[in-house]
C-alpha cells in the first residue's frame, strides 16, 4: 500500500473523522495549532490522533500543516509577493509527497462508448476507499462507475447532491446505465479496490459516454493533483469556449468520482458546490491531495 498507509478498510472507517480533521486544520494552520489542540478539537489523545491521521493520509498532521502553508506562499508568489513575505506569512515548511493514481488506457472502442452500456455484463459492489465505503460498478475491462456510501444517511426518493445509502448510492449508479446487465459481487470489488488503492496498480476504466463528454472527463485528468480549474478553464482547455454550461453538465455526469477528478473543477467565484458526494467529501479530496502534492 501507498507511504506507509493503514488497511484500506481502516481508512475507509477514520475517513468522517479525518474529514472534520482536514476541515480543522485547514481553517486554523496560520496559527499552527500544535499537536494538542488539534487533539482536544477531534476528542483525541495526542497519541491516538498523531496515529490515525497519518494512518488515513499518509503524513503527519504536522506535514500537513506544512502542506497548506507550501500551497499559501505559492499563492502569494504567484500574486507578486517576494519570498520574504511569503516565507513570514505562511511560516512555510516542506510539501508533502504527491501519490496519484493514473488511468491506464480507456479499454472501449468508440462505438462502445457510445452505446452508453447498452447490453453490457457489469458487476456491482461495495469495497472501501480513503473517502468512505465505494459504490464500485465494474465492467470486463476496467471501472465504470465509482460513486460513496454515507453511513448516516437515510433512504430517500429523488437524489440531492449531499450523502446517499447504500441503496441510494447503488441506485444512482445503476440508473446510469438502464441497458446493462447488473448482478453484486461485493468480493470483486473490494479486490479491485485494493488493487488500485493499496498495491498501486494502472487503473483500467470503460467510459460509456457522448465523444464531448469524454474529452472533458480527459480534460480534468490533465489538472494536476491539488489544483483547481473553472469550468470556464475547462471550456477553453477542449476548444469549446463559450460552452462552459455544457463542460459543467460534462463534468457533472463524470461516473468515475476521484479517480476522474471532477472535484478539481469550481464555478467562476472559486467555490466548492454542487459535487454528486456532498461538498464534504470535495473538500476532504482536495486538502488531501494539497497534503501529498509535490
Amino acid at each position: 500500500m501507498f507511504d506507509g498507509q493503514a488497511p484500506l478498510d481502516e481508512r475507509a472507517r477514520a475517513y468522517d473523522r479525518m474529514a472534520k480533521a482536514l476541515d480543522w486544520l485547514g481553517e486554523t494552520w496560520p496559527d499552527w495549532p500544535d499537536l494538542q489542540a488539534a487533539a482536544a478539537a477531534m476528542g483525541l489523545s495526542p497519541h491516538h490522533f498523531q496515529r490515525e491521521f497519518t494512518r488515513w493520509a499518509g503524513i503527519s498532521p504536522k506535514q500537513y500543516q506544512g502542506a497548506l502553508a507550501h500551497g499559501a506562499a505559492g499563492d502569494l508568489l504567484r500574486s507578486g509577493a517576494s519570498l520574504l513575505d511569503a516565507a513570514l506569512e505562511t511560516g512555510l515548511s516542506g510539501p508533502g509527497r504527491l501519490h496519484d493514481l493514473f488511468i491506464a488506457h480507456e479499454g472501449l472502442t468508440p462505438g462502445e462508448a457510445k452505446a452508453g452500456g447498452k447490453g453490457a455484463d457489469l458487476v456491482l459492489g461495495r469495497a472501501p476507499t480513503p473517502f468512505g465505503p465505494g459504490a464500485w460498478l465494474l465492467g470486463p475491462r476496467g471501472l465504470v462507475a465509482l460513486g460513496f456510501i454515507d453511513e448516516d444517511a437515510p433512504a430517500r426518493t429523488g437524489f440531492v447532491h449531499q450523502g446517499r445509502g447504500e441503496a441510494d448510492a447503488f441506485a444512482d449508479l445503476a440508473s446510469r446505465y438502464p441497458g446493462a446487465v447488473i448482478r453484486r459481487n461485493d468480493d470483486e470489488a473490494e479486490r479491485f479496490a485494493s488493487r488500485v488503492f493499496e498495491a498501486g496498480e494502472p487503473l483500467p476504466v470503460c467510459l460509456y459516454g457522448t465523444p464531448f463528454r469524454r474529452q472533458v472527463w480527459r480534460a480534468l485528468l490533465d489538472i494536476p493533483a491539488g489544483e483547481t480549474r473553472t469550468y470556464g478553464a475547462l471550456a477553453h482547455a477542449v476548444a469549446a469556449p463559450k460552452a462552459a454550461r455544457a463542460v459543467g453538465a460534462a463534468v457533472g455526469a463524470n461516473p468515475v468520482s476521484w479517480f476522474i477528478p471532477c472535484h478539481r473543477a469550481l464555478a467562476a467565484d472559486g467555490r466548492l458546490h454542487n459535487y454528486h458526494w456532498g461538498v464534504g467529501r470535495k473538500r476532504a479530496m482536495l486538502v488531501y491531495e494539497r497534503a501529498h502534492r509535490a
